[in-house]
């Protein structure tokens, strides 16, 4: 028997990508269930954001922009941003009715009949005329391999795993990575672990003044170049440095933010450099970031030599009914909104795709 279900559309992810792309496909004359759905493997509404730890406050979040229809007011800085945008997406979903089917994994999307696409999940199957797939990063972080790694008796985590500052306590530790993450784990961390160490591959940047439309517009251009040449994405933070705000300068004061470069090998009792410095450590802590996660788009084989799927806009260039909404350019929140309204856009052009009639 035959249980595929048609739509016209699919939304696999229920982040901020996710959910702008289905508001704007619900303002353009889709229905839910009818016309489009929205598929999101987490347990519950909040996207990557209900899995973040909990000192990561509310107030620390950078750039944090309302999804469209639905402003985000009166959150309390002092909360735990899981709680304050767990709250905010569970309140949207239900404002928009838009029905987010959970648990629901998205196994593989692949060339169906009648020049449809068919998205095979955990529960079922569903014939689509288009495909958004807003499924983000979080479930794809990024572990970069050195020799010696498995000799390690300590712990090794990652910024997915990380358990909160407290946790750290009178451990040594060592923070791998550059960005925004590394930074705020080593803060936190500094004030209760016995020792931290921080290694980076290349020197930190640091950016003074303010973050304009001007420069943001430049990086966000940085970064979409690369997708435009099939290169995988790179985040819009390493483009444009780290804001060199209070705590930052306190850090770099304090010691804290005393970069090292990236060791050679690691040892069962710590890292190692080339020319016989050693660091001793209980935690490697991981903050290297995350790669796109669109394993399940390989059947369609869309990827380029260059490791990335290369876009126009939101349309994968392989693929005119593949839209990739928070990927690159617009993975920051206000990129995301954007480019879900760019993305129904374009669906709305592709041939007879009027919404299916009830």
């Amino acid at each position: 028997m035959n249980n595929t279900r048609e739509v016209e559309v699919v939304v696999t992810g229920a982040g901020q990508a996710g959910l702008s792309s289905a508001y704007h496909l619900r303002r353009t004359g889709f229905e839910p269930e009818r016309d489009f759905v929205v598929l999101d493997h987490s347990p519950g509404p909040g996207g990557a954001w209900q899995f973040r730890w909990p000192s990561l406050t509310y107030g620390k979040v950078h750039g944090m922009h309302s999804l469209p229809g639905m402003e985000l007011t009166d959150a309390d800085p002092a909360r735990p941003s899981a709680e304050v945008i767990t709250e905010y997406f569970a309140a949207y979903e239900r404002r928009f009715d838009l029905r987010v089917h959970r648990p629901v994994d998205v196994r593989a999307v692949r060339e169906g009949d009648a020049g449809r696409l068919l998205v095979e999940t955990s529960d079922g199957s569903w014939s689509t005329r288009a495909l958004i797939n807003a499924t983000g990063t979080w479930d794809r972080p990024f572990w970069p391999r050195y020799p010696g790694q498995e000799s390690f008796l300590g712990r090794q985590l990652h910024t997915a795993q990380y358990p909160g500052p407290e946790w750290f306590a009178g451990r040594r530790v060592v923070v791998v990575g550059g960005g925004a993450s590394g930074t705020q784990h080593l803060l936190e961390i500094a004030g209760h672990a016995a020792a931290t160490t921080w290694v980076t591959r290349r020197p930190p940047v640091f950016r003074e003044g303010p973050f304009t439309e001007e420069v943001g517009r430049a990086a966000v251009a940085l970064v979409e170049e690369r997708v435009r040449q099939g290169l995988p994405p790179r985040s819009v933070v390493s483009v444009t440095g780290l804001p060199l705000n209070d705590a930052i300068r306190q850090g770099i004061a304090d010691g804290v933010l005393d970069r090292r470069p990236m060791f050679d090998r690691i040892t069962p009792d710590g890292v190692a450099w080339a020319d016989g410095r050693h660091v001793e450590a209980d935690v490697i802590l991981w903050a290297t970031g995350f790669r796109a996660a669109i394993d399940h788009l390989a059947p369609l084989r869309l990827r380029e030599p260059g490791g990335g799927i290369r876009v126009d806009g939101t349309r994968a260039v392989a693929d005119p009914r593949v839209h990739l909404v928070g990927y690159g350019p617009s993975a920051s929140t206000i990129g995301a909104n954007r480019a879900g309204r760019a993305a129904v856009r374009d669906i709305r052009r592709l041939p007879a795709n009027e919404p299916v009639a009830a």
